[in-house]
């Protein structure tokens, strides 16, 4: 019997899968790892689709031609009940290819470790299952969903970002913290970057690393949650 086949799109080479490829492939998954540029419009040949963040918006396609496909790619996934995860930008595209609304430099952006608290829909559903009802995760963004699709599950909110975690249809997910990085992540920011916008990347840091255990174990049982489902749909 073959593994399921995950296609991850990498939209920025900055933004990679991180320990989501390992987890996803130690969970039995075949995953494959295209850029935006390379990845179809649809998800033939695939049983689940991840798509990874990046510095951009989702309708962004002066900067990134591939986002109309990728936007594509989304909607044929939900339509035909292929498991998707988007995470950051990907969340981002989820929302805006059914219907919902993304803002650019939108409310405060959060930087580091910050917390994340479920919404009562969360109670039931399948990737978020076992988690803590407040958890922390790396965060790295300034645009916002501000607007849900019709008809979806509001998962999970912060306190400067509202739509934290959705639910389309029965398995497409988008996530707007990102489970696929671990406190090493900080490693690259720029220090003087954040520093004019009044941040402290040392402290950053430090807050991040005192989190990492909670929040791998919390991101670890999210990426198995997503392999079941990626399971269950392959058997089916």
């Amino acid at each position: 019997m073959t593994s399921p086949r995950v296609l991850m799109v990498r939209n920025s080479e900055g933004s990679g899968p991180g320990r989501l490829l390992p987890w996803l492939r130690d969970e039995g998954l075949t995953v494959v790892e295209l850029a935006g540029s390379e990845a179809s419009d649809r998800p033939a040949g695939y049983d689940a689709v991840v798509l990874l963040g990046g510095g951009l918006l989702p309708d962004d396609d002066a900067h990134a031609p591939w986002l109309p496909a990728q936007r594509a790619l989304t909607r044929r996934a939900v339509a035909e009940g292929v498991p998707l995860l988007g995470i950051c930008l990907g969340a981002q595209v989820l929302a805006l290819a059914e219907g919902g609304a993304v803002e650019g430099s939108y409310g405060r952006p959060e930087r580091g470790s910050c917390t994340v608290e479920l919404c009562e829909e969360a109670a039931e559903d399948r990737l978020l299952a076992g988690v803590e009802r407040r958890f922390r995760a790396i965060q790295n963004h300034r645009d916002q969903i501000t607007r849900l699709p019709s008809g979806s599950a509001h998962l999970a909110r912060s306190e400067a970002c509202p739509v934290q975690a959705f639910r389309v249809g029965g398995c497409a997910w988008g996530v707007q913290f990102h489970p696929e990085a671990g406190a090493d992540r900080l490693d690259g920011w720029d220090e003087a970057a954040l520093a004019e916008k009044g941040l402290d990347l040392a402290a950053l840091r430090a807050e991040a690393r005192a989190a990492e255990p909670a929040a791998t174990h919390t991101a670890r049982r999210l990426a198995g949650n997503f392999a079941a489902v990626v399971r269950d749909r392959s058997a089916g």
